[in-house]
Formats: C-alpha cells, structure tokens, sequence
C-alpha cells in the first residue's frame, strides 16, 4: 500500500515519449487489445531476470519460489491491473525506463512513424516500446514496483495521464515484483469482461512459460468463487520450445515470434529442432520479414535468449551464431552448460562452438529453403537482409559456398528494380565459351546500367551482374570465383573478351595506335590525373571510361574508408578513349595546346561523371563546357519572343 507521508516528484517525459503516447492515442485504435500482450510479455521478461540473478543470489527468492503473473479484473473501480512477482524496479529504473525510450534509437523510431496504423503498431514492437500502448485503453496508469533486492519501504509508485508528465513517490510495499494498474476509458470497458480477457491471454500469451491467472475484484461472490480454488492458470504455462513440433499450431508459433521479438509482423518462417545424444539443446529460430532499426549497428545487442534446462541466462547471447545472421531471432535451451554461465565462459565453452556451427548451417538451410520453395518471400528476405547477409562471405569461410547460393543479383538481363538473379542462374545462361563471371560495382542501380563499361558487353549478348550495395567491393575480395569460374570486374585491367573482335585492334593506324604521339600528348595534358591513357576496345557510345587496375583500391572502398576515418591510399585510374567518338575525334585535330588540355580535361571530367564521381573542381568543369560549347559556335539570332 502507499506511504501517506511519501514525497510525490513530478517529471516530464522525454520530448520523444510524447510523440509516441500523442500516435497511441490517436493513431491505433484498431490495434488496441495489443497492450494486453505487451504487459504479459513484460511479466514474463521480469521473471525470468529475476530467475536468472537468483543463480548468484538465492536471497532474492527469499519471499517464494512461485513465479506467476496476473491479471486482475475490477469492474465496480474500471481497472485491470497485470502483476508479476519478478525482478522490480527501483525508483531511478522506473524514472528510466518508463520516462524515456531506453535504448531505442527515439529519433531513428519517430523518423519512421508514418500516420498509418498498422505500420506504426508494428514499429511500436521493433523499438522495444510496447509499455506505453498501455495509453491506448487507459485514461491513466499507475506502476506499483519493488526491486527484490530492496526493502518494503523502498517501493515506488508511477503513475501518468499520458498527457506529457508523470508522477513518481516512495510507497511500502510487501511485495518483490511489479503492478501495472490501468483505469480504462470508457469506450475500453470489453477489456473487464472476463470471457474477453481470457480469449486475449490464450490467443496471445498460452505459450509464456509462467502461469498466467485471470482474477476478479469488487464482487464477493467472485471472490468466494477464486477461494474455493478456482484459480487455475488461463495459459498452457509450459515453454513452447519444448513441447513436440506435432503438438504445436502455426499460430502458436506465430505468437511466440512476436512475445520473444516484440515485433508485430510475422515471421518469414521458423525451424524448431531438439538435439540428442552428446550435446542436448534444443532451438526454435525465427527469420524475421522486417529488418529492426539497429541491423547496421554492430555494437548494438543481438542474439538469441538462452536458456539452461529452462532456466533463462540471457536475452542476448551472441556467442551461437555468426554476426552476420543477426537477424535470427529464437530461443536456444541448453542442457550441458553450466548455470553460472558469464561471456567468458561461453567463449571457452567447446560445447559452444560445436551447437554455433550446427545452428549455423540450420539457419543457411532454412534460408536455401525459403528460397526454393517460397520465392516471393525470399524477395522480401533479399531486400531486408540480403546486404547483412553478404558479409559471411568474408567471415565464415567454411560456409562461404552454402552463402553463395544464396545471393541474389541485379544483372543487365534483369528487368525492374529487385534483384533476381543468382549466381546459378548466370552459369546456366552462359555461352558454352564464356569462362568468367562479370560484374560490375556502382552507387546505385541507376549509375550501373548506364556504366560505358556495358556497352561492349550489351553488343556482346554477355550478362553482367550489378552490384550496388556499399559492401559488395570489400565482399568480393573475399570471394572470387563460383563453381570453378573466376568473377571478373568489369572496370577493372585490361579487357579479356573472348567475344572482342581482335581484327579491329590490328587495323589500327600510327595515328590511333596505343604508342601514338595523340595517346602520349592526352597523356601530358591529364599529368598525373591518371595512371595512363590508352586506346578503348569496350566503348561503343561513350567517349571515354575510367579503368582501375586490378590491385587498385576501387571507388566504393576508398569512400568505405573515408566515412570511418580512414585514408585511402592513393592511386590513379587509367583513361581508355574511344577513338572512333566524335568528341575525340575532336580532340585529335586540336592544335592549340590550351585549347588541347581544356577539352581533354573535359574529356576526363565526363568519364568521371559516367562513373558517378563527385568532381573535384565543378566550376572549372562547368567553365570548360562552356569554351568547349562557345568554340563550336553559337546562333546570333534574336530571341523567339523578339522574332515576334
């Protein structure tokens, strides 16, 4: 109960709570029973920390071993109230945790609320937020909490309006755990029906491994009825993992899903498997179909909850699975690791590295199998994760082949602007001649297909992959050839076509040639600008590119390095011309030497614009086009409205 003589504190919410109760309260109405599962949820978690801290501290079980939650209804009062006997809070966490996003990236979050509804309700899951859809159904909430670890006069009570402040004093309180009370609006009132409330709790919770029990207040008769020992759990209360996959519905699995994530989209799928023999664990793995704000943050918490003989560890155990399948959400019970398991002990542990590498290839397969039997959701799969998954390649070699299979490509054959192609794919298109994979690495999507490198390639009938993602270059000196057939980037070295028709390159003239005084004088006139200046066998269209040697850092990397404070070494590409483009043709027949550098430069400044280069001087681009322009000769006439 309440201390009388506590001092009541009153703070404001953090800027960005507020965004988010004013979109709960007028943004999800029709999403409204999720609060329900949120607290559930947020039960379960409180009671498995403080299962977990009770391995170093059995003193926190002092006042029972009984872990339970439940969910009181009062009619007469208007309130339902969801408790737990877990872990609590002290008042410094409730100020913490209940008046700011925690840890949730706020900005990240409010930047992609987006006014509809069912979207926003499910980015409410992916930040971790859920306690605050309390403010759908309730007018005002109140939290009642004690950490186990302190005394009854250190409880504390919180309470709020959602209407940008909150109210935190000092209360007594008996009990160790957490009450949150809410006084539901009036419009709310099916949530104190009994026969909704119990269909809410099986539809969402039956697979919380703690007994949820339903409670009535304010009518004696309820009372009498709960007295004489009817009170037995509305859920199921046994771990859903470990159950028989038979004994399991999909929807169950699917609840599961979004109580482990708090995520309120579904799954792509899900494997669930139990190992016997040396190693006993058994795993529940989930693909998820919406990437969380965090993905690219490689610091940030990731891993799957652990359990030893169904005794909850950890909630981020990062050690049994690859960084780069930090995706996978689930839940791994262990049968053979010790109880006091801390991150050293998991590092060392051989049992570890042995279950890693076996849910490794579990989660590569399940993906394969995704897929080749469902390829409309491994297009989702791709878009969401395909980048994330591509840095196995350099981080797992001994799956790199099992990852392989899985990339998907944009390619000059592919139409629109999801990647479809896979490596097979491009091997089984092949001309029986070709002995490489080509491809080429740009910015985006746009900048590759309209890269002057194609045009002999497009002439050619050969297929080029496209690769646009910001990692592919720092991938792909990792992986280097697929089913025996080296990959071959396009923009790079001497081009080694077998298609090329080498009678064009011997009727080349002295004038034209590789050693002819015009290659040597664009050569001049560039300096060290570029590496060399040679004759192009690859153009068709386009007057000049940029070919980077085969060792040379390429452009993706050196910005790579930029971004992280790096500096990238130096190195120059070289110029191939197209000796047949009027532009050069131009060129040639200049004889003024600085009308010669200028239009070369300008020739340079267009190869580099083709690659979607930032120029490094744009004014002296800009006053080059207009010489250039200016030279060919303008007409004198009047303007149009003059004419008139």
């Amino acid at each position: 109960m309440a201390d009388d003589q506590s001092t009541e504190q009153t703070f404001g919410f953090q800027a960005e709570v507020k965004q988010l109760l004013h979109l709960m309260v007028h943004s999800l109405y029709s999403d409204r029973e999720i609060f329900l599962r949120e607290l559930i949820s947020n039960a379960s978690d409180a009671n498995d920390k403080l299962r977990f801290e009770a391995i170093a501290a059995p003193e926190l079980l002092s006042e029972g071993t009984d872990l339970g939650i439940s969910v009181s209804i009062d009619q007469e009062a208007g309130v339902l109230a969801v408790s737990d006997s877990g872990i609590g809070m002290s008042q410094q966490e409730i100020i913490e945790h209940l008046g700011t996003i925690a840890h949730s990236g706020t900005s990240k979050f409010l930047d992609q609320l987006t006014g509809d509804s069912r979207k926003d309700s499910q980015l409410i899951g992916q930040f971790g937020v859920g306690f605050y859809s309390a403010f759908i159904v309730a007018d005002e909430v109140e939290v009642l909490s004690r950490r186990a670890d302190l005394s009854p006069a250190q409880g504390v009570r919180w309470r709020s309006d959602g209407q940008g402040e909150f109210a935190v004093d000092t209360v007594t309180r008996e009990s160790r755990g957490t009450e949150v009370r809410l006084k539901l609006k009036d419009d709310a009132k099916e949530f104190l029906e009994e026969h909704r409330v119990r269909a809410l709790i099986r539809k969402y919770s039956d697979h919380i491994s703690f007994p949820v029990r339903l409670k009535q207040q304010g009518e004696q008769d309820k009372e009498d009825k709960q007295d004489k020992g009817d009170n037995e759990p509305v859920n199921s209360a046994q771990a859903l993992w470990t159950r028989p996959r038979a004994d399991v519905s999909d929807e169950q699995y699917l609840e599961f899903y979004k109580h482990i994530a708090h995520d309120f989209a579904e799954p792509l799928t899900w494997s669930h498997n139990k190992v016997e023999g040396k190693r006993e664990y058994t795993s529940l793995l989930y693909i998820p179909s919406v990437a969380p704000y965090d993905l690219w943050n490689r610091e940030a918490p990731k891993g799957l909850k652990l359990y030893v003989q169904r005794v909850f560890i950890s909630d981020q155990a990062t050690h049994f699975l690859p960084l780069y399948l930090r995706f996978v959400r689930g839940v791994i019970d262990c049968r053979d690791l010790s109880l006091n398991v801390s991150r050293e002990l998991l590092q060392n542990d051989p049992h570890v590295g042995a279950i890693r590498s076996a849910l490794t290839k579990r989660v590569l397969d399940l993906i394969a199998k995704l897929a080749e039997k469902e390829p409309e959701k491994y297009q989702t799969f791709w878009q969401q994760f395909g980048e994330v998954l591509k840095e196995g390649l350099a981080e797992d070699p001994s799956n790199k082949d099992r990852i392989a299979k899985l990339l998907r490509f944009h390619s000059t054959v592919s139409e629109g602007d999801k990647p479809t192609r896979s490596l097979a794919d491009y091997c089984a298109a092949q001309e029986s001649e070709q002995k490489k994979i080509y491809y080429l690495v740009a910015d985006s999507l746009s900048v590759a297909r309209s890269s002057p490198h194609l045009e002999i390639f497009r002439e050619r009938g050969i297929e080029v992959l496209l690769l646009v993602d910001r990692i592919d270059e720092w991938v792909l000196q990792y992986f280097t050839e697929f089913d025996g057939r080296p990959l071959k980037d396009v923009t790079r070295g001497e081009l080694d076509l077998d298609a090329v028709d080498t009678a064009a390159k011997d009727q080349q003239d002295d004038t034209t040639g590789e050693d002819s005084p015009f290659i040597a004088r664009v050569k001049e006139a560039l300096g060290d600008q570029v590496d060399a200046v040679r004759v192009s066998h690859r153009l068709k269209e386009s007057s000049a590119c940029l070919v980077l040697g085969e060792d040379e850092l390429g452009f993706q990397m050196r910005e790579m390095l930029k971004a992280a404070g790096h500096e990238a070494p130096t190195g120059m590409p070289s110029l191939e011309l197209n000796m047949e483009h009027p532009l050069v043709r131009r060129l040639s027949r200049e004889e003024s030497d600085d009308d010669f550098s200028r239009l070369a430069l300008l020739v340079l400044d267009l190869a580099r614009l083709a690659e979607g280069r930032q120029l490094e001087d744009p004014a002296g681009y800009t006053r080059r086009l207009n010489d250039f322009l200016l030279a060919l000769g303008l007409d004198d006439s009047p303007p149009v409205e003059e004419r008139a």
